[in-house]
């Protein structure tokens, strides 16, 4: 064993170590989607005295901090988003009408002295019904709420006076109050002026009388005030939140609300990972039947991989959503991909150079992929990177999940299955016996070209006709069916329920309409899942919804609540247009770096070619487009970009080796080296994707048909549309081919011609 197989071997134990010492003492922090709850992102808006910047939503968020910590809700979370923005997340928390009742009041209490009707004077004087709906003259406001120092909801059982709410003051609001009641103390027992007026958001809450033990110019100290007004026990818990909480500085509204039920999350879980044990081991099996030995090895480093990444999310702290968990599912079956350039590579040189070692061939093979291996994990990570930052909600999480996949897959496969397939290639018995190893022999594949040898490319255009048919019958669906956007991107509401009983669309239809809901959309999965799409609908309608459901379905669960304002769906509708033109730029911008100008051109027409077809195959089969589709979008789009790499990284070494051969000829011989590795990796994360798809239940069933859709498209186009696109563009670019370079001595080699005896020429018999 060499020096650098034992440090690899020595980096890849401890960081396994670390990874099960993690993986077995710590718990991943699951989102709402998966351990159920409520999530609201609250707009901040301009006020007559404040406006709505980074400070006073700052002042805000603590505000709404209180409150929510008086509610009781388990480790609520309150995060601020830009300017003006404010996430709330609300674990366990099913029914959201409360609590959005409670953070989402401006609560702009006041008290008043009551006057003689007619006798105001003041411009802050005016005219509200009280509790029972007599017109009270009120007098300008002496105290604001923001003097109450506390206020909680008492119930007095002995004199049976009901729910109460005390409230205790500030030094300077205490004295004010007192004598706000002294002055009220003044007059009469029974007279109007002697009450005191409590209003809440210009209405009238409470307006008791000053007992009548009360002296005049005395009034009552801070510690002993009370609000009387026949309230239940929510109704004074609620108003001694609000009235505790203080007002805020801005109001705000609700642009975005969505509520997933437990039960959901549970089974998005347990589907997840079914389909991730299902697909990994496949995917195993799969690689162990295709590279033998080395491929069972792989399998291993890749099991390795998942304890890996999953340790880094855990130490991370990242939130696992349930697009984050399929991207955690999928990055296992991409994982594949670096194992599958490396042994196509050592297959290639062992059978160029029969001579050659296996541990030499393996070597070679790492070496000549990483080049390879390095660019198409980049744009994949630039896709990632562009998901969290335009991505909004759950998809930011898928794209966490995805870097961290591709960065331990990464290590997986150039440490661990380095290491492991280098300690192995050190066998005699894995040398003597070709049949074993993997790499020995060349695959059925990569044998059938060989003995075939096609000439893809004597007619590019006839290749690029083709793809322009697909894009034309993906733009015809776009324009005769239309893309059936989903509530993200044009606001509104989608709530699914599931009954105790059957119910037939026809019926919710029905049933829904009567209760007032004519232009609801109702569709159903079964008898028992029912799916509802509105315009707007407030907290208040959706529980009338779902108890007119209930009329006819029995008990009825809100399995899921997605509320988007307009205005929001305006904004992640530009923002998912925006990430599209910044992927298809940053990528172009990279491969025109890292490549030629007509290498970068034809892949980022390939992907457009991609995105285009992606598209108009969900038009055609009319399932929604939303956020969890453009997460799988833009994964495409690094897919696409990855398997253009491979080739055209291929293309450009064996055009610097062969500088007089047609450039049609280069790129058909590279092409046919690297179908063997493009099958191999399509089929492993195929394997991942048609798990997702069956296994993985109706939350994952639109991503992962998305993403089979892209892979198999992706595949097509990194071959038979950005190879043509670049032969054609080569026609007219007056550039050299590209210079071949030396590669370095390395290891043993080096240090024999370093130390070798100035006398000798090197010649050995």
């Amino acid at each position: 064993m060499t020096r650098a197989t034992t440090v690899r071997a020595v980096l890849a134990a401890a960081v396994l170590l670390v990874s099960v010492f993690i993986t077995l003492t710590m718990s991943p922090r699951l989102g709402l989607d998966l351990q159920g709850g409520t999530r609201m992102v609250l707009q901040a808006k301009d006020s007559a005295t404040a406006k709505a910047d980074r400070e006073s939503t700052d002042r805000t968020m603590e505000v709404l901090r209180q409150r929510i910590d008086s509610l009781g809700v388990a480790e609520p979370a309150l995060t601020r988003s830009g300017e003006d923005r404010i996430i709330v997340e609300l674990p366990d928390v099913q029914d959201p009408r409360q609590a959005a009742e409670v953070i989402g009041k401006t609560a702009q209490l006041g008290f008043h002295a009551v006057q003689e009707p007619g006798s105001g004077t003041s411009s802050g004087d005016r005219t509200l019904p009280d509790e029972q709906g007599t017109p009270l003259a009120l007098g300008p406001e002496r105290l604001s709420g923001a003097g109450v120092k506390d206020a909680s909801a008492q119930f007095d059982a002995q004199q049976g006076a009901g729910w109460s709410v005390a409230l205790d003051f500030h030094d300077d609001a205490g004295k004010e109050w007192q004598r706000l009641t002294g002055d009220a103390a003044c007059n009469p027992a029974g007279d109007q002026k002697r009450r005191v007026a409590i209003v809440l958001d210009g209405k009238v809450i409470s307006s008791p009388q000053v007992d009548p033990s009360v002296g005049c110019e005395v009034g009552l100290p801070s510690g002993s005030t009370q609000i009387s007004g026949s309230f239940s026990a929510d109704e004074a818990r609620d108003l001694a939140l609000l009235i505790k909480g203080g007002a805020l500085p801005v109001p705000v509204e609700i642009v975005e609300q969505r509520t997933v039920g437990p039960t959901l999350g549970a089974a998005a879980i347990d589907a997840s990972a079914r389909a991730a044990l299902v697909g990994a081991a496949a995917t195993a099996l799969f690689i162990t039947f295709m590279y033998r030995l080395f491929g069972a090895l792989a399998a291993l480093a890749l099991a390795a991989y998942g304890v890996i990444s999953y340790a880094a999310l855990v130490v991370l702290g990242v939130t696992l959503t349930l697009p984050g968990l399929a991207g955690f599912v999928l990055a296992i079956g991409m994982a594949v991909d670096a194992n599958v350039l490396v042994f196509e590579r050592a297959r290639e040189e062992y059978a160029d150079r029969r001579s050659r070692s296996l541990r030499s061939s393996l070597t070679a093979g790492f070496r000549n992929a990483w080049s390879a291996v390095a660019d198409s994990n980049v744009t994949t990570l630039i896709a990632a990177a562009l998901l969290f930052l335009l991505g909004s909600g759950p998809v930011k999480g898928f794209g966490v999940t995805l870097a961290i996949g591709v960065l331990a897959s990464m290590f997986s496969a150039l440490v661990i299955a380095r290491a492991l397939t280098e300690f192995a290639a050190g066998s005699r018995f894995v040398n003597d016996y070709r049949g074993v190893n993997g790499i020995a022999r060349p695959g059925r594949v990569r044998t059938w070209l060989n003995a075939r040898d096609p000439q893809l490319f004597r007619a590019p255009r006839r290749w690029l006709g083709v793809s322009a048919a697909l894009v034309l019958v993906a733009v015809t669906g776009i324009l005769v069916r239309g893309v059936d956007l989903g509530v993200e991107f044009t606001g509104g509401r989608l709530v699914e329920y599931s009954t105790s009983r059957p119910v037939d669309v026809e019926t919710a239809r029905d049933t829904i309409a009567a209760a007032g809901f004519d232009g609801a959309e109702v569709t159903t999965a079964d008898d028992h899942d029912l799916s509802v799409r509105t315009g707007k609908l407030d907290n208040a309608g959706e529980h009338a919804l779902r108890t007119a459901l209930a009329e006819v379905g029995g008990e009825t669960t809100k399995v899921r609540d997605e509320l988007i304002g307009p205005s929001l769906g305006d904004e992640l509708r530009r923002n998912a247009l925006i990430a599209l033109g910044v992927a298809v730029f940053v990528q172009l911008a990279y491969l025109a770096a890292r490549f030629r100008w007509t290498f970068a051109v034809a892949s980022v027409g390939a992907l457009v070619h991609d995105v285009i077809i992606l598209v108009g195959a969900f038009a055609w089969l009319g399932r929604p487009v939303d956020g969890i589709f453009l997460a799988a979008l833009l994964t495409v789009i690094g897919y696409s970009v990855n398997d253009s790499v491979v080739v055209f990284d291929r293309v450009r070494e064996l055009w610097a080796r062969n500088r007089r051969t047609p450039i049609a000829d280069v790129a058909n011989r590279a092409v046919l080296q690297t179908v063997p590795r493009t099958v191999n990796t399509g089929m492993g994360a195929m394997f991942i994707l048609v798990a997702l798809a069956v296994l993985g239940g109706d939350s994952l069933a639109d991503f992962a048909l998305a993403l089979l859709i892209g892979i198999c498209v992706g595949t097509y186009s990194s071959v038979m549309t950005a190879v043509p696109g670049a032969l054609l563009l080569e026609r007219s670019s007056k550039a050299p081919p590209p210079a071949r370079k030396r590669a370095p001595k390395r290891g043993a080699e080096a240090g024999r011609a370093r130390r070798r005896d100035p006398s000798d020429n090197g010649a050995r018999v």
